[in-house]
């Protein structure tokens, strides 16, 4: 069993950085990938990045490449997503999520175990 805290979100407006972070309690082989997901009001669920552990392997999602920067720190059992330049399309539901397997199957398509509660992340003006 895993359970996952996601904290760090907040309001910033357009071109900001935010930097989330996802604590692991019960760190086990469920936690082998970790993934960032999102979820904004009136769309479906999309994934924007996955990492294995020792970032062995890094996916991301189109439209946060070359903005959004995935690490994880395997002692504190954490992940972190680190966002440039925010955008109001960015605006979401930000979960934390994590499976076990191998790396092959750390994508942004796979099914996920355990999940977070969510952090709010707004860019607005």
């Amino acid at each position: 069993q895993v359970r996952l805290l996601e904290s760090g979100g907040g309001t910033v407006q357009p071109g900001g950085s935010l930097r989330l972070s996802c604590v692991a309690d019960g760190w086990t082989y469920s936690a082998n990938c970790m993934a960032w997901f999102r979820h904004a009001p009136g769309k479906e669920r999309e994934g924007v990045a996955t990492i294995y552990v020792n970032a062995e392997k890094i996916v991301y999602a189109d439209p946060v490449k070359g903005r959004f920067s995935v690490s994880r720190d395997d002692a504190k059992k954490a992940t972190f997503l680190r966002m440039n330049d925010l955008q109001p399309e960015d605006t979401a539901m930000y979960y934390c999520a994590s499976r076990g397997g191998s790396v092959h199957n750390c994508l942004l398509t796979a099914d996920f175990t355990f999940w977070g509660q969510g952090t709010q992340v707004t860019v607005s003006t």
